[in-house]
């Protein structure tokens, strides 16, 4: 059934690099704190950087939970689902890291994603633990394309817009943990 792997091997990566979709946990430290799913996707938003480290771009949205999580302690697992072909599960479990747009560090890893105006910060996890598993009970789904409402209210908030947006609606996470 499961496997444990030593590393992303080249083949897995692939494979995580053509999912639509993949799933985002994380959590606060508090037991009286939040758990927080969110749903990640967009062609090209996922990148393998190497066999124990990967990252994502994380794209202006409602909420900054994910961010503050990770900048309280760093606990992150991402969740890959098979919807067609072979049925398949696989965890990254990992200590994840936050590159805010005005990160030093940020203009290189974007490098790896496409220009996406939302873009807010690029999320890079080093994977200490990847599986999988059956993925029995995963539906088979057929993809039709991305979805660009996201991109639209970005670019017609423009910089400034975003910039103000992000000040006022992500400052804090919904448990009062410093966002952006």
């Amino acid at each position: 059934m499961g496997k444990v792997y030593e590393g992303i091997e080249p083949k897995l990566a692939d494979w995580l690099r053509q999912q639509p979709l993949f799933v985002v946990a994380t959590a606060p430290l508090g037991a009286d704190g939040l758990l927080n799913v969110s749903p990640k996707g967009g062609s090209g938003t996922f990148a393998v950087f190497d066999e124990h480290t990967v990252g994502y771009l994380d794209l202006t949205g409602s909420g900054v939970e994910t961010i503050a999580h990770v900048r309280e302690n760093g606990r992150i697992v991402l969740m890959f689902m098979a919807f067609e072909g072979r049925p398949n599960i696989v965890r990254l479990h990992g200590r994840g890291r936050v590159v805010a747009l005005e990160d030093g560090e940020y203009p290189k890893l974007a490098e790896h994603f496409p220009e996406r105006a939302g873009a807010r910060a690029i999320i890079v996890v080093d994977v200490a633990r990847v599986s999988d598993s059956c993925g029995y009970a995963v539906p088979r789904m057929d993809y039709v394309q991305d979805r660009d409402v996201l991109d639209l209210w970005a670019e017609k908030k423009g910089a400034e817009g975003l910039a103000e947006y992000r000040a006022d609606r992500n400052r804090v996470s919904l448990d009062g943990l410093p966002g952006l």
